[in-house]
């Protein structure tokens, strides 16, 4: 199961999907509020999104499985992995969130309170009207993962003017499920050097970093992803 970093949905996993599928089932649905997934009360808490993927696993009858979550998926991905260690076969943590404070200068800038009451809503109203003109002039048209409440409320509470909010290095000794950190060397807004720390804490850890690759990296390198996810779990 993959889940979808907190900038975009399911779809920006589509082309890696195709290439997974040919050796796993994929799943990978657009956490509420993202994509066309409505959300229930326009937030973002993390035991919420928790649940929301153990709820997920059992609805389709699977109960023992590979975890990969991408930036803000990440955290959720390892959160649910110490909850549920049980339940995960192997946990792929890609540009992942709390694993350290540190976060690009602009991801902090955008997570304060004035920016998400007042910029915020405009970029909201701002998305909604394209869609509205393009609906009425032009063709069917929606953005696959547009702009919603949860997205700014994801900055209000994982980030501050510090840097991350939630970081689990603490825990990370404790979470015995094999664990490959992914990485891009340039990545932008989690930077590759979180991943050494993490790698030394998890007793069961391998750690792969992409030279010259950004924050997305398994869209960056599909093939090489695909084949260093087949090595880790066979």
């Amino acid at each position: 199961m993959v889940i979808h970093g907190g900038g975009n949905g399911a779809k920006a996993w589509r082309q890696n999907a195709e290439a997974l599928s040919s050796n796993y089932r994929v799943y990978i649905p657009d956490l509420p509020g993202f994509g066309y997934s409505e959300s229930v009360n326009d937030r973002f808490r993390l035991p919420e999104f928790v649940d929301f993927v153990d709820n997920f696993t059992t609805a389709v009858g699977v109960d023992s499985f590979y975890l990969i979550g991408h930036s803000i998926g990440g955290g959720i991905a390892l959160h649910y992995a110490l909850k549920f260690q049980k339940k995960v076969k192997g946990l792929v943590l890609i540009s992942s969130w709390c694993l350290g404070t540190e976060t690009a200068l602009w991801v902090r800038f955008l997570s304060q309170p004035v920016f998400c009451k007042y910029f915020g809503e405009v970029i909201l109203a701002a998305s909604n009207c394209i869609e509205w003109v393009a609906r009425k002039f032009y063709a069917p048209f929606k953005f696959d993962n547009p702009f919603s409440h949860v997205n700014m409320d994801i900055g209000r509470t994982m980030t501050n003017v510090r840097g991350q909010t939630t970081v689990l290095l603490n825990k990370l000794s404790q979470l015995f499920v094999p664990t490959l950190l992914v990485w891009g060397s340039n990545d932008g807004i989690v930077p590759a050097h979180q991943g050494y720390v993490a790698a030394e804490l998890i007793p069961d850890c391998r750690l792969h970093i992409f030279q010259g690759a950004g924050h997305s990296v398994y869209r960056e390198r599909i093939e090489e992803f695909t084949q260093m996810m087949a090595a880790f779990t066979h």
